[in-house]
């Protein structure tokens, strides 16, 4: 059996599905290219600040470092621990307004 030189091989259909974007991607790629994603961070940064817990953050911060001492800490550790607990404490009205912007832009971009 004689094999072609100028043509590539056929590829496996499990390397064909790798190159499909999953939905996720789809949309995060039409919030970057649209500029909307920038848009709700910013929104994100605003609403998170006017509730007091960016402040929230920076004391949970500054208690973990006292406690563990200045110089025993590095970055990726204080990272590690407040990263949970700023993510559970989000006010719920905060997540509800992104959701419903993320819905919005989902339906006028009919994805």
């Amino acid at each position: 059996m004689r094999h072609s030189v100028n043509r590539p091989p056929t590829p496996d259909a499990a390397e064909d599905q790798e190159n499909v974007p999953t939905l996720q991607e789809i949309i995060n790629i039409k919030l970057i290219e649209s500029g909307e994603k920038e848009r709700l961070m910013e929104l994100l940064r605003e609403r998170l600040t006017e509730c007091g817990w960016k402040d929230e953050m920076k004391t949970l911060c500054r208690a973990f470092i006292k406690k563990k001492g200045r110089n025993n800490v590095t970055v990726d550790e204080l990272v590690h621990v407040i990263t949970p607990k700023g993510r559970a404490s989000v006010p719920d009205s905060v997540k509800g307004e992104l959701l419903q912007r993320i819905r919005t832009f989902l339906n006028s971009a009919a994805l």
